[in-house]
């Protein structure tokens, strides 16, 4: 069936910002799709969010909407395109959700838009829990035990009656929000009660528990002919109980039987047909009870879901694509293999490597929270590895990771616990599911433990066991020898286990690069072989690549043209996400489009970077200095870049210049004198520039001499951090003291930073050119929170709208000097803080920085595309870049997304250390109005009316009166703690007095007077203004902003984020909010 052409525009819903549970893997989905169906001729309008990725790139469609995905919005956009089709199946499960709202509101057929690639009837069908159930008997296969609970009341009920454990699944959520596994009534109150909330219809499935079971998904493609093809099978390594996006992953699956994987085949194309998924691709879950055999489906999603995107880079096959054209009319046999160009899609793929995919996470960031894994996804990033053995691809996976891990070996903190740990404490971890149980149970396996007792204990199969054993007997055995004692064939043996150079050079003494020295006169070199979708059945066209000491031939073209290595960001972290990535990929589009031939090396699959056709040639390797410098001396590179990646690409900085490697851009050395605290100081100084006063200590009684010198309040930090770990603010000697004592156990080896925290001060961002001669600024970009929030969890501005034209002058003639006294070639990231009018540097980053997306969609000018330019020898006076105007007709507003609800009992409190994982974007005349999208796009519903909570330190209390006073006339009643209430009665403003927490609790309830607990418990508060001041996590504040993030409710932790919370929900009320695409500013 030929494409269709009774449709000529099409609107396709991205995913929002990044979440946990719904990442960048939905930006490389939405972006190949986007580009695909533009490559057949149609008119391609995109609505998302996410100014961080490349998907709301201007040049990838026709028409680009950085809004909130919510139906008002949409709607707005529908009738200014007037869409044929819409297409929602690529942009995860905030795509999907809306819609299903548009369609079931009647706006799709009030603007005769059809839903293409899955209908109505068959999304219902996927993800109410309770139609998937009944189609399921229907076709006879077998589901979980349970029923649907609608209140706490009925889900005791249903969990009395089936039996505890059990597992509970809120309708209609991402990543398993809202849900998790109840062992008594009162776990399962707790749970049901915020997966009621959650659940956008109220619903929650109570199942009986397949806890310990097996898992398995099964990636699935099927057309509107009813050709269905499974691309790919996945296996978890961890049992039921774990969600799927927090557990280590295998691909293909490698414990099932032929006859097993035959049942779950035809299951899977079964479901499809019935759940009536017509086009596209889908992802089926299944669970195995490896006591009887027994299989029963967990789920299915009729979209391309978080897998696909593993699938995709696993077997080479481009699900999102194929899913993409399908949806237009095409058939699988129609659709030609990108990668053999002579294979059609309804082959199925054939791989004859492993795959393995290991979760990151980001427990450090939160304090307090639980660190054991459940069915709620906790996981921020992933890496993925490929490899001939499982081994060798779980050794690449987990070096890949940057926590510190050069395979499966334990970091020397770890050794130092392991050592101080007992033989029950040991076996207490490996039971319990966490971030690190694959080392616990490597550690089981070193103190003689069997196999079969950490089956008991784990419920990991005993194939991936006996894999572990081998990788921990193979490395205790090398414990006894000297490097010189290897032969050739020893090297290769281990390199075939997939053990890392470091690895072995800790294990015999040695250092990494005599390893690789010795490793190199052996003549122990690695291949490097081709992912093509047939296991090498027929030629490839694609450079896909991975390495391999378990092959002798390597599948390399010759070199014809110069060459560019860029250099990826690996996983996805807080402090480190898609950003990067962007500037990653618009870096390769540039410098292929000037002539060059462009390689990528990232290890993270869910992005674009790592796509198949986004460079000339792609290494999907772990970024370490060994998998590096072998791709360099296999490429034989003109170039490699390492400023676009964070700091990933950075640390590595010296060792690769020092090996010879030709670095373009910004040097080491240049980077250097950025980085070193010392250095920079004298360069501010020579060029008679302000920044804080500071000092360094190792000890509490240093740090005490060095606050005696600046003055409280000082701005403490460890002297190796990324994304603000470990910096605090600290206001007297009792918290220096506590904090002292933290950082001493967080890094013992390295000086703490103090700095003179600026209170008060207004914070700003630059992003600027430079190519050593001339600099180009390109943006400025005021924070709506004042100093001491981190830059990446402040909303900003841009262009500024309170700094006076002096101020901006002042801050782009110091970006100026600063760029070329550093010898900046490419972009250069500058964070000031304006206080009495003075301007302070606080740091340089001559690099990338992550805010450069959102800068090149405010301004219209590719900033990374011409950093990328400048590194390969481009001049700026040649890039004719356009200059900024100096009254624009608009604002742009980031703001950044919090995973607070991930994490029950972490702090809720924003500060110098970086908790966001994502980010979104308004646009707007004004900033208030910009301001109220993003919070629509965060889905924080403005509040219409009800009771406004307010408590606020003292520092904030004579400011507060004023925004009150606009709180009260947009209709509000005002609840406030005592010293909050005292300054508002006294100002005028009439308020309800509510106890403290503690007042209340030591009350007993015999209290006259409710606390905000009690009342945002009731549901009668809807908005809660909560400034906190010093450190405590179990004080009022921490209860109560912990009680908005349970109940949805719209907060503010922050004087300034009020303001603007407060003039965005004015302007949101006069209906102002349009729509504005990207190619109209």
């Amino acid at each position: 069936m030929p494409k269709r052409t009774d449709i000529n525009t099409i609107l396709v819903i991205g995913s929002g910002p990044i979440v946990i549970g719904q990442a960048c893997e939905f930006d490389y989905s939405g972006a190949q799709a986007c580009k695909v169906l533009k490559e057949e001729g149609y008119c391609v309008v995109l609505v998302n969010s996410n100014p961080a990725t490349i998907m709301t790139d201007p040049d990838l469609v026709d028409r680009t909407y950085v809004e909130p995905i919510t139906c008002e919005f949409i709607e707005k956009i529908i009738e200014r395109e007037k869409p044929d089709a819409l297409l929602a199946t690529l942009g995860g499960q905030t795509a999907l959700n809306a819609a299903v709202e548009l369609a079931e509101s009647g706006i799709l057929d009030k603007h005769n838009v059809e839903l293409i690639g899955c209908d109505l009837a068959a999304i219902q069908k996927g993800e109410n829990r309770k139609l998937f159930n009944e189609a399921m008997a229907e076709i006879g296969v077998e589901t979980a035990r349970g029923d649907y609970a609608y209140s706490v009341d009925q889900a005791l009920a249903i969990a009395s009656s089936i039996g505890y454990p059990v597992i509970l699944r809120p309708s209609f959520t991402l990543g398993g929000a809202g849900g998790g596994a109840a062992s008594n009534p009162e776990e399962l109150a707790r749970i049901v009660s915020q997966g009621l909330e959650l659940s956008p219809i109220g619903e929650v499935l109570v199942e009986e528990s397949i806890m310990g079971w097996k898992e398995y998904e099964m990636e699935v493609m099927r057309d509107g002919a009813g050709n269905g093809i499974i691309v790919c099978s996945i296996e978890n390594l961890d049992p039921m109980g774990v969600h799927t996006g927090d557990s280590i992953t295998v691909a293909p699956a490698q414990t099932l039987s032929d006859i097993e994987y035959q049942r779950m085949r035809v299951a899977s194309l079964a479901i499809l047909e019935k759940i009536g998924v017509e086009t596209g691709g889908s992802n089926v879950q299944f669970a195995i009870n490896p006591e009887n055999g027994r299989m029963i489906v967990i789920e299915m999603n009729p979209r391309v879901s978080r897998s696909s995107a593993l699938a995709s880079k696993a077997t080479g096959f481009p699900i999102a694509k194929a899913a993409a054209k399908l949806a237009v009319g095409y058939t699988l046999d129609e659709i030609v293999n990108d990668i053999t160009r002579v294979t059609p899609a309804c082959f199925e793929p054939s791989i004859d490597y492993c795959v393995v995919k290991v979760p990151r996470f980001a427990f450090e960031k939160f304090q307090g929270a639980d660190d054991t894994l459940t069915t709620r996804m906790k996981a921020v990033g992933e890496v993925m590895a490929i490899g001939r053995t499982f081994e060798e691809a779980l050794a690449k996976a987990l070096r890949s990771l940057e926590d510190g891990h050069i395979g499966l070996a334990p970091t020397r903190k770890e050794a130092s616990v392991y050592a101080q740990m007992s033989g029950a404490q040991l076996e207490a971890e490996i039971a319990r599911p966490s971030a690190e149980r694959i080392f616990h149970v490597a550690e089981g396996f070193r103190r003689g433990l069997d196999a079969a007792h950490i089956h008991e204990l784990s419920g990991i199969d005993p194939f991936f066991l006996g894999c572990i054993a081998d990788m921990v007997r193979m490395q205790e055995n090398l414990r006894d020898l000297n490097l010189e004692d290897l032969d050739a064939e020893a090297l290769r043996l281990l390199k075939q286990e997939g053990m890392s150079d470091a690895l072995i050079a800790e294990l015999t003494g040695a250092t990494e690069e005599t390893v690789r020295a010795c490793r190199k006169i052996l003549g122990v070199l690695p291949a490097f072989k081709t992912v093509d979708t047939c296991a090498a059945e027929f030629a490839s066209t694609t450079s896909y690549h991975y390495k391999t000491y378990d092959a002798a031939e390597t599948e390399l073209a010759p070199k014809e043209r110069k060459r560019i290595i860029i250099l990826g960001a690996g996983p996805n972290r807080i402090g480190q996400g898609i950003e990067f990535d962007y500037c990653c990929v618009q870096a390769s589009y540039a410098l292929a489009a000037d002539g060059y031939e462009t390689i990528m090396i990232n290890c993270n699959p869910e992005t674009v970077s790592t796509d198949y056709d986004t460079s000339d040639m792609l290494f999907f390797e772990p970024l370490t200095f060994e998998d590096v410098m072998d791709v360099v001396e296999a490429v034989d590179p003109d170039g490699v870049i390492l400023t676009l990646g964070g700091q990933t690409p950075l640390k590595l900085a010296s060792a690769l210049q020092a090996a010879g490697v030709p670095i373009i851009g910004t040097t080491p050395a240049s980077i250097d004198l950025a980085e070193d605290r010392d250095l920079f100081s004298n360069i501010l100084d020579e060029l008679g520039i302000s920044y804080p006063a500071a000092g360094m200590a190792s000890t509490y009684e240093q740090a005490c001499r060095v606050a005696e010198h600046i003055g409280f309040p000082l701005l403490v930090r460890p002297s190796y951090v990324l994304g603000g770990r470990g910096m605090a603010i600290v206001y007297d000697a009792n918290q220096l003291e506590t904090y002292m004592t933290q950082a001493a156990q967080i890094s013992p080896d390295h000086p703490i930073y103090l700095d003179k925290f600026l209170e008060g001060a207004i914070e700003v961002d630059l992003d600027a050119l430079c190519d050593g001669t001339d600099v180009y600024i390109g943006g400025v970009m005021e924070h709506i929170e004042m100093a001491g929030i981190h830059s990446g969890d402040s909303a900003c501005v841009i262009p500024p709208y309170s700094l006076s034209e002096g101020i901006v002058n002042t801050l782009q003639d110091i970006a100026a000097k600063l760029a070329l006294r550093l010898g900046v070639k490419g972009l250069l990231n500058i964070q000031f803080a304006i206080k009495d009018q003075v301007v302070y540097v606080i740091e340089a980053n001559p690099r990338a920085s992550r805010t450069v997306p959102f800068v090149s969609k405010a301004t219209g000018v590719p900033l990374a595309k011409a950093a990328a330019r400048i590194m390969a020898g481009e001049k700026l006076a040649c890039l004719e870049l356009p200059a900024h105007k100096t009254d624009p007709d608009y604002y742009c507003v980031k703001e950044a997304v919090m995973p607070w609800g991930r994490f029950p009992g972490a702090r809720v409190i924003l500060g110098p250390e970086m908790k966001s994982t994502g980010e979104v974007m308004g646009i707007a005349p004004t900033v208030p109005a910009a301001y109220a999208k993003t919070q629509f796009a965060i889905d924080y519903a403005m509040p219409e009316g009800g009771l406004a909570f307010v408590s606020v330190n003292d520092g904030d209390k004579r400011a507060i009166v004023s925004l009150i006073r606009d709180v009260e006339r947009m209709g509000f009643g005002i609840v406030a703690t005592q010293g909050t209430a005292k300054v508002l009665r006294a100002s005028g403003i009439d308020c309800l007095e509510v106890s403290k927490i503690h007042e209340a609790d030591a009350a007993d309830g015999e209290g006259e007077r409710p606390s905000a607990l009690d009342l945002i418990r009731d549901g009668k508060i809807s908005l809660i203004i909560n400034t906190p001041f010093g450190t405590a996590t179990r004080s009022d504040g921490y209860e109560i902003r912990s009680a908005a993030v349970r109940h949805g409710i719209c907060h503010t932790t922050t004087l300034a984020g009020a303001q603007a919370m407060i003039a965005g929900m004015e302007a949101a009320r006069q209906g102002t909010l349009n729509v504005i695409a990207l190619q109209d500013l």
